[in-house]
């Protein structure tokens, strides 16, 4: 029982990140190329978070209780934009870090072999 519910989840888990517009753009945003735009994309938090109001807006005026669903949803979306941006930040200073120990290691190594040539 619980190796299908695993296995279940598993599934619906690589689904969500190969079909749900937010995971593809925070996937992006988590690759290297992306990591400038990190802070930027905190920005789309506010649409969400209006959605959430209009909605929430519209249950108290006694729309359906199945909106609260859509809350939850716009809620979390917006979640995972506010913690992305310092997310990417920390991720782009230990790119930057791990670029330049590499390129120090790169001109020590050119600068040992003009060294052995000369």
């Amino acid at each position: 029982m619980i190796r299908s519910i695993w296995t279940v989840s598993t599934f619906i888990h690589a689904v969500l990140q190969r079909c749900a517009p937010t995971n593809i753009v925070l996937g992006r945003i988590r690759r290297r190329r992306g990591l400038k735009w990190g802070v930027p994309a905190m920005l789309l938090a506010v649409p969400y978070l209006i959605e959430a109001s209009l909605c929430s807006a519209a249950v108290g005026d006694g729309a359906s209780g199945w909106l609260n669903l859509i809350i939850l949803l716009c809620l979390w979306n917006a979640m995972k934009f506010i913690v992305a941006g310092p997310v990417a930040v920390v991720l782009l200073l230990r790119a930057r870090h791990r670029e330049a120990v590499a390129r120090r290691a790169s001109e020590r190594a050119n600068a040992a072999v003009e060294l052995v040539a000369a």
